[in-house]
């Protein structure tokens, strides 16, 4: 019987192991073929630090597609050292279970760009993830890792670049809700002012707000006015939430150096005179306002 030595011991231990290497590669999964491609688009790409803007998502589904779960769209913005900033992580308006082979996925979001210590160059990272697993599927594009997708790119510029609002009366101090959301808002009295330097070209108003109470059972009436002028009015329903964009002219302007809007409700309400409520506030309030903002085109 032959003998082996340890030197031929060791040669046929090293075949044996790169057979086996070689024989799971041969059944090493495929990588996972994509569902859709991504894209995004901005209104503009040079955005300023708490200013508004459109975002227009686009999906097209890949032919062969096929989606078990109502999966999230993943949106990163990420500064120019690779950091995640913010997220606009949301379901889209039509379910992945809904989407259909070929079909395409276009919809719009509104974003306030958060006040976040960073100015320069930005991208946006897009995926496809399950809230149930956190498992990312496979999309065509720049895969930067991990199933997220380049798609875009923005320039983010210093909030100085707004246009700067003063609060003056019926206003209420800002209010923050609790972690994680962090959401901010102010309470208006019956009638509130914000007052600004004049952009003397057309801007859009932007004006979020809506009335949490559940004081009224119908409406609250809403008018907006530019230096004494109506330039809108509509209708508050109770607990409902609206966003309105407000165009604004040049020659509504006029040609001072100031400008000012008020904002105007018909009725408002002392918690603390409701006992409904059980709530000691003895504030006039007339609606919550998220977010106002005047944007020259």
């Amino acid at each position: 019987m032959k003998v082996l030595t340890s030197w031929s011991r060791r040669r046929l231990l090293a075949l044996a192991a790169g057979a086996a290497l070689t024989a799971a590669g041969c059944h090493r999964a495929q990588p996972a073929s994509p569902v859709a491609r991504a894209s995004l688009s901005f209104s503009r790409t040079d955005v300023a630090l708490g200013s508004p803007v459109d975002l227009h998502y686009h999906f097209v589904v890949a032919p062969d597609a096929h989606f078990t779960d109502d999966y999230r769209v993943m949106v990163h913005f990420v500064n120019g050292d690779g950091e995640m900033m913010w997220t606009d992580d949301h379901q889209p308006p039509i379910p992945t279970t809904s989407w259909k082979p070929g079909q395409v996925i276009d919809y719009d979001r509104l974003l306030f760009v958060p006040v976040y210590p960073y100015v320069g160059p930005a991208t946006v990272q897009v995926g496809l993830y399950s809230a149930k697993t956190q498992q990312r599927l496979a999309l065509a594009g720049q895969d930067v890792g991990q199933h997220a997708y380049k798609v875009a790119s923005l320039n983010i510029l210093p909030e100085t670049a707004n246009v700067p609002l003063s609060y003056l009366e019926g206003w209420h101090t800002p209010e923050t809700a609790p972690p994680p959301s962090r959401v901010q808002w102010r309470w208006t009295e019956k009638d509130a002012v914000l007052a600004f330097p004049n952009p003397k070209r057309d801007a859009t108003f932007f004006l979020d707000l809506d009335d949490p109470s559940g004081a009224f059972t119908d409406a609250q009436q809403v008018t907006v006015t530019l230096n004494s002028q109506p330039v809108a009015s509509f209708a508050l329903a109770p607990r409902a939430r609206l966003l309105q964009r407000i165009p604004l002219t040049a020659a509504q302007f006029g040609s001072d150096p100031g400008s000012r809007i008020q904002i105007s409700v018909d009725k408002t309400f002392v918690p603390a005179l409701i006992p409904a409520m059980n709530n000691h506030d003895s504030r006039e309030l007339g609606v919550r306002i998220f977010q106002v903002f005047v944007l020259p085109k």
